[in-house]
């Protein structure tokens, strides 16, 4: 099945950056999405970064990455994604600005999705009630204890709940960015993109 060359624009995906974010958690997403492209080489997904002030964020290990927008003048978006980290786990998610902002987005983007602690936000913000989620091997206790009402699945890379969908630890954005190729476009886009990025995923 050929990949789409009939899709009108590109769908806008939002990745939020703050402090001591896990790079993983952002840049494979990042990579798969930027990847994904019609058979005439046109891109079917434009990403950008977002800062809750806009300003230059230090994530995991030092690694300086200037957003495209603060949270409050973002345009819209399709896709928002909720990636991990130290800063998911102990410092956004004590942000109540922060915490309001996903909520919103919630209700606007199409897909809201986390990787790796990311989850913990979304449970955070109360996202998740009596859903299916996962989240970094290390925190599924935490998850489970902190917030009993989210159904905590283990063992998996990722948990598909329609307009949330929340993915395991740091790598296992991967699988989760492919599998939304796969559902948003096609399979065969998917599969390129493995192609590309030369990794050992079976779709």
């Amino acid at each position: 099945m050929p990949i789409h060359n009939d899709i009108p624009e590109r769908y806008q995906v939002g990745i939020l950056l703050f402090d001591e974010v896990e790079v993983m958690d952002f840049a494979g997403p990042f990579e798969v999405f930027s990847l994904a492209e019609t058979v005439d080489k046109q891109k079917l997904f434009q990403v950008h970064t977002i800062s809750p002030d806009g300003e230059l964020i230090s994530a995991r290990n030092g690694l300086k990455v200037q957003p495209d927008y603060a949270i409050q003048d973002m345009p819209a978006m399709d896709i928002l994604i909720i990636p991990g980290g130290y800063g998911a786990e102990e410092i956004i998610i004590h942000d109540p600005v922060i915490i309001k902002w996903i909520q919103t987005q919630a209700q606007q983007v199409k897909l809201l999705a986390s990787i790796c602690t990311g989850a913990l936000v979304l449970a955070e913000a109360g996202l998740l009630q009596g859903l299916e989620a996962t989240t970094h091997w290390m925190d599924l206790d935490r998850l489970q204890q902190d917030y009993p009402d989210v159904i905590v699945k283990s063992g998996v890379k990722f948990v598909d709940q329609g307009s949330i969908m929340t993915s395991a630890g740091i790598s296992a954005g991967i699988h989760l960015a492919l599998h939304i190729v796969s559902e948003w476009v096609n399979i065969d886009c998917a599969r390129t993109i493995i192609k590309r990025m030369d990794i050992d995923i079976e779709m």
